[in-house]
């Protein structure tokens, strides 16, 4: 039988030794060199593990920022908001949100990427996250190498909106007037390269029509070209358009994710309506730079999570037209790798690009 290896005789000293000894100690007692190599490299080991738990138990001692690649006022800041409130009364600490607005959300991944990773800097992300992977030509940042998947808390819907004058009540009737009359349809959105453009080219490929894309600066003014007869049709999330499909201003056709919502039980999903595979839900999330200890990501996930159990919190998420969600970063890891693959596809046959 093979000597065991230097590493395990090493352990083995440990053990023994009942890890009372200093590092310095070891190196000084008389072990052979590629033993006492093994100790100092098992005890920096374990040296490291202890601070980080030590670490992770005082977290957070000071404030955490919170960054949020949209500008106030949003969807996203609100999220984020209400969140944040939670988390600072469970983690018995501060959390200061921070907008960082602009390129897509890149601007707020870029700065978040290159922080100091010890659990004091998180982006707020989102859908966003996954898509501009393959969006953008050129990142200055890696979504899957320089994060930290933290938690995954909610996800909000889109519906699919028309012009009431619109001659269609339902998803059918919508492909069947896009193939009768060629070139003729458009949809708008918040902007080149958004969630709605590209759940409005996805609906095309599967409904086999055209339709022209036509952007706007924001959910706002794409609603409003709708309303007003610009564009036929969008797809918008429930918070921005609830109120405007109750006074009539907007038809609901149907509901892009895989089950009906409590805000609107009416809306049929797109699924229900033979059109399958029309998720083009946004979800919401919290990241880490990478290299954040392992620990600290526990705690913080373990507090997202218990933040989403809380009945008044989940209920304001629910009023706000948002799913609350409650999973492991393990989870959220394979989720994320999902959606940047999921959104890659689409985003390729789209020919979308904003470089």
């Amino acid at each position: 039988m093979p000597a065991p290896p230097a590493w395990m005789h090493g352990f083995l000293a440990i053990r023994a030794m009942g890890y009372t000894h200093t590092t310095k100690e070891m190196l000084h007692m008389k072990f052979p060199g590629s033993l006492k190599v093994a100790l100092l490299g098992l005890s920096l080991l374990a040296g490291s593990a202890h601070a980080q738990s030590a670490s992770a138990d005082k977290y957070p001692d000071h404030p955490i920022k919170l960054v949020v690649g949209y500008a106030p006022g949003g969807g996203n800041d609100v999220a984020a908001r209400l969140l944040a409130k939670e988390l600072a009364s469970i983690l018995h600490g501060s959390i200061v949100v921070e907008n960082r607005p602009g390129a897509g959300t890149n601007i707020a991944a870029s700065y978040v990427a290159r922080s100091a990773p010890d659990g004091y800097t998180l982006s707020l992300s989102s859908t966003a996250l996954a898509v501009n992977v393959t969006l953008y030509k050129k990142l200055d940042y890696d979504a899957v190498k320089d994060f930290e998947p933290v938690a995954i808390f909610a996800e909000a819907p889109n519906l699919l909106l028309v012009n009431p004058k619109l001659p269609v009540n339902s998803v059918a009737d919508l492909v069947a007037y896009g193939k009768k009359h060629p070139g003729k349809l458009n949809f708008s959105s918040a902007g080149s390269g958004s969630t709605q453009h590209l759940a409005g080219e996805l609906f095309k490929q599967k409904g086999g029509f055209e339709a022209t894309h036509v952007p706007y600066k924001g959910s706002a003014p794409a609603l409003t070209a709708v309303i007003g007869g610009e564009a036929d049709f969008t797809f918008i999330n429930i918070p921005s358009s609830k109120q405007l499909i109750e006074s009539g201003q907007l038809k609901a056709l149907a509901i892009a994710s895989a089950k009906r919502f409590p805000a609107v039980p009416n809306i049929p999903t797109m699924a229900e309506q033979g059109m399958n595979d029309m998720n083009v839900s946004t979800w919401y999330s919290i990241v880490a730079p990478a290299g954040t200890p392992q620990p600290i990501v526990d705690k913080l996930n373990k507090a997202v999570n218990q933040a989403m159990e809380q009945p008044e919190l989940r209920k304001r998420f629910e009023d706000l037209g948002m799913a609350p969600m409650a999973e492991s970063p393990a989870f959220f890891k394979k989720f994320l790798a999902d959606e940047i693959a999921r959104w890659r596809t689409i985003v390729q046959q789209s020919h979308a690009s904003v470089d």
